[in-house]
């Protein structure tokens, strides 16, 4: 398989993070937003997108979507779970993962933190971004009060996907020591089998 990629991404450290774990060899290429790869012709045509993480499958088939890789990949493992309500509740996160956590939380880092986003990070944005990225880690914080895990009792899809951006959101501004919940929870995840970091490749 090849990952179309970029390696400070959290969106697609999330594949490369459980391919690891699973022991899935696969190619890694390269595909810089910041220098406006993914807008490229020849990468439109793979993913009229235009964004990265892109998987192409053995048989030349693509799966687009970062959460949509993960699911592709997890099924039949132990990531993915095989209760009815705890895989629901995967879904769940991931959906929240997507709509209320990665728009502030990783869009905050990117304003702080990528040269060409400088231009977009008006006070208003950042206030906003602060203000909704802090709601999110409330939610997980008291969750993870409860909770072991986002799905059940064992690691899953749903916290591969959480933690790409939550254990790097301190340098988008937010107080992670808030959120001791949160701060166990990124331990767990660290701790568990296989675990590579964000700048890890094949």
């Amino acid at each position: 398989m090849i990952l179309y990629d970029m390696i400070d991404s959290g969106n697609c450290y999330k594949p490369r993070l459980l391919m690891a774990k699973l022991g899935i060899p696969f190619t890694r290429i390269e595909v810089s937003s910041h220098a406006g790869e993914t807008r490229k012709p020849d990468f439109v045509a793979k993913n009229p997108n235009a964004m990265v993480p892109l998987l192409e499958l053995d048989d030349g088939r693509r799966i687009a979507e970062s959460n949509a890789i993960l699911l592709y990949l997890a099924e039949g493992t132990r990531f993915l779970p095989t209760d009815k309500y705890e895989r629901a509740l995967a879904y769940q996160w991931l959906f929240f993962e997507q709509y209320s956590h990665e728009p502030y939380i990783a869009v905050r880092k990117a304003l702080l933190t990528f040269p060409e986003r400088a231009k977009d990070a008006t006070p208003e944005r950042l206030a906003q971004t602060l203000e909704r990225g802090n709601k999110a880690l409330g939610v997980m914080n008291k969750h993870l009060e409860q909770n072991v895990f986002f799905a059940g009792s064992t690691y899953s899809v749903a916290d591969i996907a959480l933690y790409a951006y939550t254990h790097t959101a301190g340098k988008g501004g937010f107080q992670l020591d808030a959120y001791p919940a949160v701060v166990e929870w990124l331990k767990r995840v660290e701790a568990d089998k296989g675990h590579v970091p964000l700048e890890w490749q094949p």
